[in-house]
């Protein structure tokens, strides 16, 4: 009986091998294609639902993550059944011990993923800072079974299935590594000329993260020009970071300069130091339409429309997040131009400039504008105040 079992799962095994080997010697073939929506950071959102609820869901695309998952006030909404586990996953601000909604499937524009388990976590913060309900991630579980196209000009998503892939004539194939997030090599030039290895994450919105042990061991960012103290939102919560710039950086044959740079102290080594240097993110990643090759181990660049897009050199140490329908104030960063204006946790900003839309997404966007004078009107309990908040630039 024994030898039974054994034989029947090294069968089962070589089918899935050979079932593998005979996807990739066969043509890829569309599935299905949708729009999605760009957010502060490059990030992307897209719709989708779970099992058989009726309704959509606003899910981040993440390459850098190594799995897929959903919020947890989404799923107790949804009153989706959850299991508890002994699995634990580490973030920017943490780590945490997982639940699962197990077995279930993702339901995208004309294609349905079954047998997912959807870890659960708290993205309460990510819906505050993007100004709409953070459902879910996905990640690794979805990426692993398609060819996948992001194309950053027309905000179109091309599902393919594995197989083999013509790719544009105009462009760079890259060989990253593989984990369950893709690696990739980056030419990096401050005070020093690198060569090192990084995550690909285009659910990352910033341009380049570093870890601090890297900057340290290496000198790499010692130079004339002070960081200043800033703030990132990601998996688990908050994080402070000191933000600079780096004078070049090169992935593949595509050359950016005076990119700038957060460099995060890393308690709990996400980054992976010393195999790893940090992470390229999308406000990066966005400046090219992306091919995401899972299957075959190969992501393919082509510069697009934004590739010349200036970086935001910006620099407030405001931290603004929608709180119960009101654009609110969070943190401000000691000695910032928003401590300067006299801006305190818990304003509630009214408007800025001539604009009075609540929108956090236009609120960030004129923050973004270096050395510009921008009057604020908070609300502060019962009082109106308008402050004059003028912003850094960093370069």
């Amino acid at each position: 009986m024994k030898k039974e079992l054994i034989l029947s799962l090294l069968l089962f095994l070589q089918s899935l091998v050979i079932g593998a080997q005979q996807n990739l010697t066969m043509h890829a073939t569309l599935v299905t294609q949708f729009s999605f929506k760009q957010f502060f950071g490059g990030i992307v959102i897209l719709k989708g639902v779970v099992n058989n609820c009726k309704d959509s869901l606003n899910f981040i695309l993440d390459t850098g993550s190594s799995g897929i998952s959903l919020d947890s006030s989404t799923v107790r909404e949804l009153k989706l059944p959850s299991v508890p586990s002994d699995i634990s996953i580490v973030g920017i601000a943490g780590t945490r011990i997982l639940s699962f909604v197990k077995n279930a499937s993702l339901h995208l524009p004309g294609l349905t993923v079954p047998n997912l388990d959807f870890h659960i976590a708290n993205y309460e913060v990510l819906s505050e800072t993007y100004g709409v309900n953070i459902d879910g991630i996905i990640g690794y579980s979805f990426f692993r079974q398609f060819i996948v196209s992001i194309d950053y000009d027309s905000l179109v998503i091309k599902v393919y299935s594995p197989g083999i892939f013509k790719y544009p004539r105009q462009g760079h194939l890259f060989k990253p590594g593989f984990t369950r997030i893709p690696i990739i090599e980056l030419f990096t030039n401050e005070r020093r000329k690198m060569y090192n290895q990084y995550y690909f994450d285009v659910g990352a919105g910033l341009s380049l993260l570093l870890n601090e042990k890297f900057v340290r061991d290496s000198g790499f960012l010692k130079s004339k020009r002070e960081p200043v103290m800033s703030q990132v939102e990601g998996l688990g919560g908050k994080a402070q970071m000191q933000l600079t710039i780096t004078k070049q950086l090169k992935i593949g044959p595509y050359s950016f300069r005076n990119v700038p740079t957060y460099v995060f102290e890393d308690p709990n080594n996400v980054l992976s130091y010393p195999t790893l240097s940090g992470l390229i993110g999308n406000d990066i990643l966005r400046r090219f339409n992306t091919i995401l090759n899972y299957p075959a181990r190969e992501i393919f660049l082509s510069p697009n429309s934004h590739y010349n897009d200036l970086f935001d050199y910006s620099y407030s140490g405001l931290n603004i997040y929608f709180i119960n329908g009101k654009v609110t104030v969070g943190e401000v960063m000691q000695g910032s131009p928003a401590e300067d204006a006299g801006l305190k946790p818990g304003d509630v900003i009214f408007g800025m400039g001539t604009d009075f839309s609540n929108n956090i997404q236009r609120y960030k966007e004129l923050l973004q504008t270096a050395n510009k004078k921008i009057n604020i009107i908070v609300l502060r309990g019962e009082n109106a105040l308008m402050m004059t908040l003028k912003v850094k630039n960093i370069k």
